[in-house]
């Protein structure tokens, strides 16, 4: 089933759009929500929390791409709930690390009009940069990878990695400064 079908059967109320949810997403979403927890059981109950949401989101939203929009919520789900169980007490703090990472050119929005702003901003630096400083800023800042894995996967050090991703940073907060966002 293609993902306009799906959200179709959400406007149709349809408990079978959760299934089908389900039955497409649930690995992804999983994926997203183990790196963030390093817990299967609290991935899970992210995952499952991942379709209420949904159902409750859909309609009146109409998400462009149903992937993003569900991994969105998982990821958003997953944050709570690691910020709720101690920032130190699963996945080494690799979350906290990201987290403090990104904190340095990106404060938290305190407003949905200033969420838009940021979202739009970034998506727009992405599309900037090239392709593998995307992807790793990506792996590191949504999908919260650890370096290490990160490092392996692209064949380079940590080292390098880490100054990579330290350039990103910096070339961040300069473009969100030049966008006249307050950091």
């Amino acid at each position: 089933m293609d993902d306009n079908e799906i959200i179709g059967l959400y406007f149709q109320r349809s408990e079978a759009a959760i299934a089908e949810s389900s039955r497409k997403y649930s690995g992804y979403c999983g994926a997203i929500a183990r790196n963030i927890l390093h817990s299967a059981e609290d991935a899970e109950e992210c995952v499952n929390d991942t379709w209420a949401k949904a159902w409750d989101s859909i309609p009146p939203s109409r998400p462009g791409r149903l992937s993003v929009f569900l991994g969105k919520i998982t990821r958003g789900l997953a944050i709570d709930r690691y910020r709720r169980s101690g920032a130190q007490k699963r996945g080494s703090g690799e979350v906290a690390l990201c987290l403090d990472e990104l904190a340095e050119c990106v404060s938290d929005c305190s407003s949905i009009a200033e969420d838009y702003i940021l979202k739009d901003a970034l998506e727009r630096f992405l599309r900037g940069l090239k392709a593998d400083s995307a992807e790793l800023f990506i792996l590191r800042y949504w999908y919260m990878q650890p370096i290490k894995d990160i490092a392996r996967s692209h064949s380079m050090s940590e080292a390098a990695l880490k100054m990579k991703l330290h350039r990103i940073r910096a070339a961040l907060k300069e473009f969100l400064e030049t966008e006249g966002i307050e950091i």
